[in-house]
């Protein structure tokens, strides 16, 4: 004859684990929205970068490595293969910004800047190579 102990498991403390990878992944779409626009405004200061009185190139090599992490990171965030256009779109929203002059004249990206244009050439590419990318990617389960 055996002894079976009559007391139920309790289910666990905290929230159910469907609503915390929920809050996982709102954090994370958050998160790469705002590093979409905090790469974008570095870009963007770095674009007049001169060394010697001659533009360099560090914002277009930043663009393209940065857009490549933010890319990866949105897909492992979210876990959507639409999550690469959450730091896009508001980094595509800021280059456009930056080329048009204001009332009062400014303008931070000029069009004889070829710095800058690199720059914006360079980060689409990168968004466009990763997004493609997602589009013919296996799919895969996160955590495995």
């Amino acid at each position: 004859m055996t002894v079976v102990d009559d007391q139920t498991a309790s289910p666990p403390a905290g929230p159910p684990p469907r609503l915390l990878d929920l809050g996982v992944r709102v954090a994370g779409a958050i998160i790469v929205v705002v590093a979409g626009v905090l790469t974008g405004v570095l870009e963007l200061l770095l674009a007049t970068v001169r060394v010697g009185g001659y533009l360099i190139g560090v914002s277009a090599l930043i663009a393209v490595g940065a857009n490549i992490v933010l890319s990866w990171f949105a897909y492992e965030a979210v876990g959507r293969r639409w999550a690469v256009a959450l730091p896009a779109v508001p980094w595509f929203t800021l280059m456009a910004v930056a080329a048009v002059r204001t009332s009062e004249g400014d303008l931070l990206l000029a069009g004889d800047n070829w710095v800058g244009l690199a720059m914006i050439v360079a980060g689409a590419m990168t968004f466009a190579v990763m997004g493609f990318r997602q589009i013919l990617a296996p799919t895969h389960t996160l955590g495995g």
